[in-house]
């Protein structure tokens, strides 16, 4: 048997182009010749079972080997295996029957990811690295005859008698010079490591060192000796395969290990399982969110039939969950992922939606069965839950059932629940119920305990999404403001409709307004005279709420398109309290000095509680207080 020809393609020569657009990604060869050899031992397997194979089925694996000397890599397997027509048909012509509209639509492509597999073209990223690529295969049929296929990456082929005496197929690549670093062993175990590190059928790669007992010594110790084992680069059946009745809570965490070595525990884990309209498996891992949320993200790995494609899951998993960990296995997904394939294909806005549903099922179920332990783990979770519930409508209406909300005091509450509690409290003159909230509760104390001592409640607010969030929540929840607890004096944060009488005359109003203009110096600071409770803060410094928050979503990356007009200028309000004492004792000091001094110390010590005093303003504040205190 042997036979010359061409491979039948009505264009151009593939092969280049497929070297040029796929260079970039070349590693994935290996990932492709391994998943066929894979395909090809588990349908030998399959027929075994169906009782249409009576053979001797050994001890199939997939047996990937370098040979430094001669240049070559060799994938082998005792698969099902080809007989000469079959190579024929199956890698001549159907491999390129979409040859021409593969030529037509992508020879502008960059999007390597996007060619590989899309025509079957996955045997022929071989050669991406490959000069000469051989295929030895002998068919589990009866009676068939080993046959070798050569091809030096040019359209012509020959196909002749091969010698292979074992059921299945050996493909043989001889590596070009500028491929040559996939000759190094620690080059293919890396790349093996990362494609085939939970393939279902065993895949060895050379041989490792282990050290096993070896009897004890005279004092009775155990001895140990360095013996050579077969490198088995997988876990064959990795949790996400079995049912969760199977696993117990030591599976799931010695499972995250594997995947994440150097992490700490996770909070707790969903066990993905689904058949219909799609197949879907998986575990995703809630994990304890640091700081750095960017060091967090592409944590979640993308199989398809336990074969790794992927970490950038953008569409597959919503954006408000790509800081979750684990993996995500689906053949509905398109083998050779490209993220702009993955928007325009149906299943994947399926998947996406039913991870959105799993993860809200999941956390409501939580909640209603182990409320305390899902409120100790809030701090880590409350960034999934409020992020979720700004950018997913059919999350939110889940959510707001198990979405919290946490006072200064460590108090939990739902939406609901805490709109309750302020009610009869916190309802301003025109029906409103009032929100208050601190920000950076250490700094924003002595705020906090005013609004405590009238009785008012106030939440906590500090993470980095949080000036979103209170911006969705006012568009959600029907008459209901939240105003940050420095954002003025607290009786005009919740306006009750009080009036209160100024002490002062109007002209020592006007006095007093001339006095602190003066002291201050700078007219970003807009001066009023309020006739507030002689127990309040006889200074307030604040920042009007419109400005402060637009200021806030700058900072993280929003503000409804003010970031086109560059940093917003800083505009601060002063409240002088015209019923306190510190007022009155102005007013009467017997020089135009003293009453600027202790006008300028009175506001110096509002900027100190807002944290805005710094530099020589604080040297000065400081000086200026010794000598008063010296006096």
């Amino acid at each position: 048997m042997q036979e010359k020809g061409k491979i039948s393609i009505h264009t151009e020569n593939i092969f280049p182009i497929i070297k040029k657009f796929l260079y970039s990604d070349h590693e994935i060869f290996l990932r492709e010749l391994v998943s066929n050899s894979v395909d090809a031992t588990q349908k030998i397997k399959r027929l075994a079972s169906l009782g249409e194979y009576s053979g001797d089925l050994g001890d199939p694996r997939v047996e990937v080997s370098v040979n430094k000397k001669k240049k070559t890599i060799t994938i082998e397997d005792g698969g099902i295996g080809m007989t000469a027509e079959e190579i024929k048909k199956y890698i001549n012509q159907i491999a390129f029957s979409g040859a021409t509209e593969f030529m037509e639509k992508f020879k502008d492509a960059g999007d390597a990811k996007e060619i590989i597999g899309k025509f079957g073209l996955g045997f022929y990223s071989a050669f991406m690295v490959a000069g000469k690529v051989e295929i030895d295969s002998l068919s589990y049929q009866d009676g068939s005859e080993p046959a070798k296929w050569i091809c030096d990456g040019s359209t012509e082929f020959e196909i002749k008698a091969g010698k292979r005496k074992k059921r299945g197929t050996t493909i043989t690549l001889h590596i070009n010079e500028d491929s040559e670093e996939f000759l190094e062993e620690s080059r293919i175990q890396n790349v093996l490591d990362k494609y085939a590190k939970f393939l279902p059928v065993e895949v060895q790669f050379g041989q490792k060192d282990e050290s096993v007992e070896d009897g004890e010594d005279k004092e009775g110790k155990k001895k140990w000796k360095t013996v050579k084992v077969d490198n088995i680069i997988n876990n064959t059946a990795p949790i996400w395969t079995k049912s969760p009745s199977e696993l117990t809570d030591e599976d799931y965490l010695s499972f995250y290990k594997e995947l994440y070595p150097m992490t700490e525990d996770p909070l707790f884990w969903i066990h993905l399982n689904v058949d219909f309209p799609f197949e879907l498996t998986g575990i995703l891992y809630f994990p304890k969110v640091k700081n750095d949320f960017e060091m967090q993200r592409n944590k979640i790995q993308l199989y398809s039939r336990q074969v790794f494609i992927t970490d950038e899951v953008k569409d597959v998993v919503p954006e408000f969950l790509m800081l979750l960990h684990g993996i995500i296995d689906s053949p509905d997904i398109p083998l050779n992922v490209s993220r702009s394939y993955l928007q325009s294909d149906g299943n994947v806005k399926k998947i996406n939606s039913y991870i959105t549903k799993k993860v809200a099922d999941k956390l409501g179920d939580l909640f209603k069965k182990e409320r305390e332990s899902y409120e100790s783990k809030w701090d880590d979770i409350g960034l999934f839950v409020k992020y979720g519930m700004l950018s997913e409508e059919k999350f939110y209406d889940k959510a707001k059932d198990f979405g919290l909300v946490k006072n200064t005091e460590g108090k939990f509450f739902t939406l609901d629940e805490y709109a309750k509690h302020i009610e009869t409290n916190q309802t301003d003159k025109d029906g409103n119920k009032i929100w208050l909230y601190s920000s950076e509760p250490a700094k924003q104390d002595s705020f906090i305990a005013t609004a405590v001592d009238k009785g008012y409640d106030v939440l906590v607010f500090d993470t980095p999404i949080d000036s979103h969030f209170i911006n969705h929540m006012e568009t959600k929840l029907e008459k209901t403001q939240i105003k940050r607890v420095d954002a003025d004096n607290v009786d005009k944060l919740i306006d009750k409709d009080e009036k209160r009488e100024l002490v002062l005359s109007e002209e020592d109003k006007t006095s007093l307004q001339g006095v602190f203009e003066k002291s201050i110096g700078n007219p970003t600071y807009k001066v009023s005279i309020e006739p507030l409770a002689p127990t309040d803060a006889p200074v307030t410094v604040t920042m009007p709420e419109f400005m402060r928050r637009m200021k806030e979503m700058q900072a993280t990356g929003g503000g409804g398109g003010f970031n086109m007009f560059g940093a917003m200028p800083d505009s601060y309000d002063v409240s002088v309290n015209g019923n306190h004492a510190l007022a009155d004792k102005i007013i009467k000091a017997k020089t135009d000095k003293t009453k600027e001094k202790v006008a300028k110390q009175a506001f110096d010590l509002a900027l100190l509680s807002q944290g805005l005093l710094d530099g020589k303003d604080l040297t000065d504040f400081i000086k200026r207080s010794t000598e008063i205190l010296s006096k």
